[in-house]
């Protein structure tokens, strides 16, 4: 009926061109975060995904992503969120990369009906990664005795300051093959009829947009404004989806909202997530 009553409309004050709205992915992927160092979850996507979503006449959502991974729990409840929208909504989903979706990126990739990269992106690492580092050497140099008391026998398992024992990677390495093969199980299934029988797809190696598309990892390469343009038309309008902003145009709260405990305690915090991305990014030579 909409559609009816604008034709009927002069045709000055007719919206002219399709409207597609874009959400941006951008950074690792991690539970948390804080207004030193936002982190890209559920709880900080989920209200861009419900707005543009919410876009009536849009006949699909662009998602672009660049993300060298994370979580693997918040990575799979982004996509789960994004399909689930797709079906509410009956919208198409486009991704397109950026720099990256690798890992946990490309788990998130994976909820659009269609991938699309540039030549020289980088996607795929279709595993599983867990890192730490080891002190109990060090304690011993310093002169500190580290005092642990428990009920249950594992529960200090990895601890870093402790020696590393086989069992305790033995068992990581369990649950590791487990998320891993979650993660393959997606891909098989969003990726169906498209994925090249290749036995390093699911080895962990990350490829060019060119070497990705071989492989059937992605759809096709190209740039976000002209793909969309070529499929909806010259006059069609590319509108970003942004997070809400407080007051003072601040998309969270700031530090004069907290005591000074907290914003050490914080600011602690956001160096050391500041690390860890930068560890992410840097496996990709980004």
């Amino acid at each position: 009926m909409a559609g009816f009553l604008r034709k009927l409309m002069p045709k000055r004050f007719r919206k002219e061109g399709v409207v597609i709205p874009v959400v941006r992915l951008q950074g690792a992927i991690m539970s948390g975060g804080n207004q030193f160092r936002p982190a890209l979850n559920l709880a900080s996507v989920a209200p861009m995904l419900e707005k543009a979503f919410s876009v009536k006449d849009a006949p699909a959502v662009a998602i672009t992503i660049n993300s060298p991974g994370g979580s693997p729990v918040q990575s799979r409840l982004i996509f789960t969120r994004i399909r689930e929208l797709a079906r509410e909504k009956q919208k198409k989903v486009l991704v397109f990369v950026e720099d990256v979706a690798a890992s946990g990126g490309y788990m998130i990739a994976l909820a659009g009906d269609e991938i699309i990269a540039d030549p020289t992106s980088i996607v795929g690492s279709i595993g599983v990664v867990s890192g730490g580092f080891g002190f109990p050497e060090l304690l011993k140099k310093i002169g500190v005795e580290r005092r642990v008391y428990t009920a249950g026998e594992n529960k200090v398992i990895l601890d870093p300051f402790q020696p590393e024992k086989e069992k305790d990677i033995e068992y990581l390495k369990t649950l590791q093959l487990e998320i891993h093969q979650v993660f393959i199980a997606m891909v098989r299934e969003r990726r169906a009829g498209k994925l090249k029988d290749d036995e390093t797809v699911f080895s962990g190696l990350f490829w060019t947009g060119t070497r990705g598309l071989e492989l059937g990892l992605i759809d096709g390469l190209g740039d976000m404004r002209q793909e969309l343009k070529k499929r909806y038309g010259h006059k069609t309008k590319l509108e970003l989806v942004t997070a809400a902003r407080g007051l003072f145009g601040r998309r969270v709260p700031g530090i004069s909202s907290m005591s000074l405990d907290g914003a050490a305690s914080g600011l602690a915090t956001g160096l050391v997530e500041a690390a860890e991305e930068k560890a992410l990014w840097s496996r990709f030579g980004l």
